[in-house]
């Protein structure tokens, strides 16, 4: 990064966090992606709260981006294991923040598994959760009672331009890799399972590659919204897996168990948009399944009379190629900010929440300010 894009950048948050640092700072845990801009977002948290812990998700850590934070900043290792068991997930906060008002930062809905322990276990006060992706969004919102509240930044219009830019940066890299091999997009039947926000801009940008996309979804409003946008809509899940030379999962929950990989067609390509533990049950796949490497980052599977590959290992394909998504990505980690404000007030009731629109036109402008240039 130019010296002068740093100092805007810097600039761009002490900016946010004048903006949205409570009257009293509540302590905080991070669940984040270390990578190259991170850093300053990071510093930012740490201003607007008691930073008490970095956890970085296991897959998308930059080696420089995790030396600039632990200069400053307690950085943990982070595991789906370490918030399955609640007197694990409440010692390890007993740890960080004992007796503390505290707020958790998650992406992915790791602390789900434990709310429950947490806030009633936990020596200080668990103000409540921010959460980043829709998969963490549905985490929570679908259990049946929340014990505190969660402000969720996933389904916010502020999240747009980096749905729309994390498509591109899916199709671009799993694109490369087909080209590593000799292969190439255009003529390869492609199979998009999830139509949200990411999925139906994957489908999107895969259709102006000239590739042919069908489209399937849990939901049958957003399979009606497919077919509504000119896309084929799979009525039968199986035959389409079976049809279809690339496979893209981006549901956020499991898109792929393990009866399915056997019915993928010889030489499919599989890639996801999250990680692997998310849309893959690879655990699952039948014995006699032996893998390999074809090149790197792709991994072949093959038993006898069948063969796929696995782009990345099964984790965010785009992650690769450094998932950048450029400035675009502030406006939601000030989003995070203004929850970290909502939940220290202290008055949201145990449920899902937004931010107001106010606040995110406050973004909005401020954003535009330093980056519309």
């Amino acid at each position: 990064m130019e010296a002068s894009e740093r100092a805007r950048l810097e600039t761009f948050w002490r900016k946010i966090a004048e903006l949205f640092t409570p009257a009293e700072r509540p302590s905080s845990l991070l669940v984040t992606h270390l990578l190259p801009e991170r850093p300053a977002f990071v510093r930012a948290v740490g201003t607007v709260s008691e930073l008490r812990a970095v956890l970085p998700k296991p897959k998308s850590i930059t080696a420089v981006a995790r030396r600039e934070v632990e200069s400053s900043f307690t950085v943990d290792e982070l595991t789906r294991e370490l918030f399955a068991d609640p007197d694990q997930a409440v010692a390890y906060l007993e740890s960080r923040a004992a007796g503390e008002s505290l707020v958790l930062l998650d992406v992915g809905g790791y602390f789900a598994p434990v709310l429950d322990a947490l806030c009633e276990r936990f020596s200080g006060t668990i103000l409540g959760v921010v959460e980043d992706t829709e998969n963490g969004h549905r985490r929570y919102a679908e259990r049946d009672k929340l014990p505190c509240p969660v402000v969720s930044v996933a389904r916010s219009p502020l999240k747009d331009p980096e749905d729309f830019l994390v498509g591109q940066s899916v199709v671009f890299s799993t694109e490369a890799l087909l080209r590593g091999r000799g292969d190439i997009l255009h003529g390869r039947p492609a199979l998009v399972i999830g139509f949200g926000k990411l999925g139906s801009s994957i489908a999107r940008l895969l259709h102006a590659k000239g590739v042919h996309v069908t489209v399937y979804d849990i939901d049958p409003v957003r399979r009606a919204q497919a077919l509504s946008q000119g896309f084929a809509v799979a009525r039968n899940r199986e035959a389409s897996l079976s049809m279809a030379g690339l496979v893209l999962c981006a549901t956020g929950s499991m898109a792929l168990r393990g009866e399915d990989f056997p019915q993928l067609k010889n030489g499919a390509y599989v890639a996801t948009v999250t990680s692997s533990e998310d849309e893959l049950e690879l655990v699952g796949l039948p014995d006699g399944y032996t893998r390999s490497s074809a090149q790197e980052h792709v991994t072949r599977f093959e038993t006898t009379g069948h063969y796929f590959y696995l782009l990345n290992g099964g984790e965010a394909v785009n992650f690769i190629h450094g998932a950048s998504v450029g400035p675009f990505i502030f406006l939601v980690q000030a989003e995070i900010l203004a929850g970290v404000r909502a939940l220290a007030r202290g008055d949201l009731t145990p449920a899902v929440h937004e931010i107001s629109a106010d606040e995110r036109s406050t973004i909005a402008l401020t954003w535009l300010n330093y980056f519309n240039r």
